[in-house]
């Protein structure tokens, strides 16, 4: 039974049964991670799918469909518990998606492995940056709010022109590199929300993860229209990776200022790691 594929119970799918409950499962923890950190972590599951046997165009489809279902229930929660800031979502959203149709038109323009190796070693360096940035915080529990520093400010307002103008070409250029490689890449505008517009890094989870939806909410129509898309799977990783992203975003509030950055630089350099093995054998 379970090497059979999932054809032979009349689904349109070539996965076999065991690997069905893997990626099942496998969504579910990689949502429970992306919810907490503010992550889609589409780059940890698509390594899995290619591994076990599926199509690239069909792997590409469903995963950044899981994605963007997965965002949806982190969003609610975070947006919930106050954990999303509309103006950091404009501020970088609005031109991410700009960039991410740009790339998507402009991709072959550019050896993708070189796109994706850049992209690796950018999340690589700043999971290290965010390790070292966790290392000067006390270790201590404290509530969330908009900003690491006491700011009286609210709106736009809170940030200078310069940095306002940084943040927004930082998601210009991930969303154009994003829609190039056929990535996300949060964890590219993750590092940037806290750095650049130094808010708490509970802030930039829960507005990163809102952002991360809108972007895959216009990269899958793509994949929709060539029917690069598995449908069964799409429902089993979607429902799990939905059900973990919603429970791992009630964990972020819980979770001190120190040891999310910890937990962030540590999925950062992870997946750093995981796109620079991609990018090798792409050459």
């Amino acid at each position: 039974m379970f090497t059979e594929p999932l054809a032979s119970f009349g689904l349109p799918s070539n996965v076999l049964v065991w690997q069905a409950i893997f990626f099942t499962l496998l969504s579910f923890g990689v949502g429970i991670v992306g919810g907490v950190v503010g992550l889609a972590l589409g780059t940890m599951r698509l390594p899995f799918l290619l591994l076990l046997g599926m199509a690239p165009q069909l792997a590409a489809g469903t995963n950044i469909l899981v994605s963007t279902l997965s965002a949806v229930t982190g969003s609610y929660r975070h947006y919930r518990e106050g954990r999303v800031d509309l103006y950091v979502v404009a501020v970088q959203g609005i031109p991410a998606v700009v960039g991410v149709f740009i790339g998507g038109f402009g991709s072959g323009w550019v050896h993708e492995g070189l796109l994706i190796l850049l992209a690796g070693a950018l999340v690589a360096w700043q999971g290290v940056e965010l390790w070292l940035r966790a290392a000067k915080i006390e270790s201590r529990t404290t509530a969330p709010t908009a900003s690491l520093i006491p700011e009286k400010a609210t709106g736009f307002a809170r940030w200078s022109a310069g940095r306002v103008a940084a943040e927004a070409l930082v998601g210009f250029g991930v969303g154009l590199l994003g829609g190039a490689v056929g990535l996300i890449l949060g964890t590219l505008r993750l590092p940037a929300l806290i750095t650049i517009l130094n808010i708490d890094p509970r802030i930039a989870a829960g507005s990163n993860l809102v952002i991360g939806f809108l972007m895959g909410g216009f990269g899958w129509i793509g994949h929709v229209i060539r029917e690069q898309v598995d449908y069964p799977m799409l429902t089993l990783m979607a429902l799990t990776g939905m059900i973990g992203t919603y429970y791992g975003a009630r964990l972020t509030g819980r979770i001190s200022l120190r040891n999310l950055l910890y937990l962030m630089a540590a999925v950062l350099t992870f997946v750093g790691l995981l796109l620079i093995r991609d990018a090798s054998g792409r050459f």
